[in-house]
């Protein structure tokens, strides 16, 4: 179970990074492509923390921030 969560955390953050691509590196733009490139790979990001957790309720804590 844990592999195939920490293959779908992981699975949208190349396609968030290819479409943030398309978006100009200027004006709003800057803003909402880096806001995008944290936001989309956030939830691994997480998760994996997650995964690395002391404790159970320590596991329980991270895995709600994802």
């Amino acid at each position: 179970m844990e592999n195939v969560i920490k293959k779908r955390t992981k699975k949208p953050a190349p396609s968030i990074i290819a479409a943030m691509e398309k978006i100009p590196n200027k004006g709003a733009g800057y803003d909402i492509k880096h806001q995008l490139f944290r936001s989309g790979t956030s939830v691994g990001a997480n998760y994996r923390a997650a995964c690395i957790a002391r404790s159970k309720a320590d596991f329980i804590s991270k895995l709600g921030i994802a």
